[in-house]
C-alpha cells in the first residue's frame, strides 16, 4: 500500500519526466511542507536556481492561502528582476489545488506566463 508520500513522489517522476527547464523558459518548481511554502526558479540544463522565493522570512500571520499567495507575488518579483518572464510550472507531484493554485495564480498576476 502507498503512503501519501511515496504516491507523490511517483508522481512527481512522471511529471518531471515531462518538464524539463531551459535558459530561456526555467522551471518554476514549488515544495509545500505543513508549515512552510517555497518555490524556486530552476536552469536544468546548467543545473542552477535563478531565483528562490519562500514562507521563512514573512512574519506576518495569516492563513496559509494567503501566505502562498504572498510566496507567489515574491517569486514573481524575483523572477522578472533576474529577467526571466516565461517559465514551466512543476507542480511537484501536489495536487494543483490549495496552496500551489494560489501560489501559481499569484506567479501569474505578479507577471509571469506559464
Amino acid at each position: 500500500m502507498a503512503t501519501k508520500e511515496t504516491r507523490r513522489i511517483r508522481i512527481k517522476k512522471s511529471v518531471r519526466s515531462k518538464v524539463s527547464g531551459t535558459a530561456e523558459r526555467p522551471r518554476l518548481t514549488v515544495f509545500r511542507s505543513n508549515k512552510q511554502i517555497y518555490a524556486q526558479v530552476i536552469d536544468d540544463t546548467a543545473g542552477k536556481t535563478l531565483a528562490a522565493a519562500s514562507s521563512l522570512k514573512l512574519t506576518d500571520k495569516a492563513p496559509k492561502k494567503e501566505i502562498a499567495a504572498k510566496v507567489g507575488e515574491i517569486i514573481a518579483k524575483n523572477a522578472q528582476e533576474a529577467g526571466i518572464q516565461t517559465v514551466v510550472f512543476d507542480r511537484n507531484g501536489y495536487l494543483y489545488h490549495g496552496r500551489i493554485k494560489e501560489l501559481a495564480d499569484a506567479a501569474r498576476n505578479g507577471g509571469l506566463k506559464f
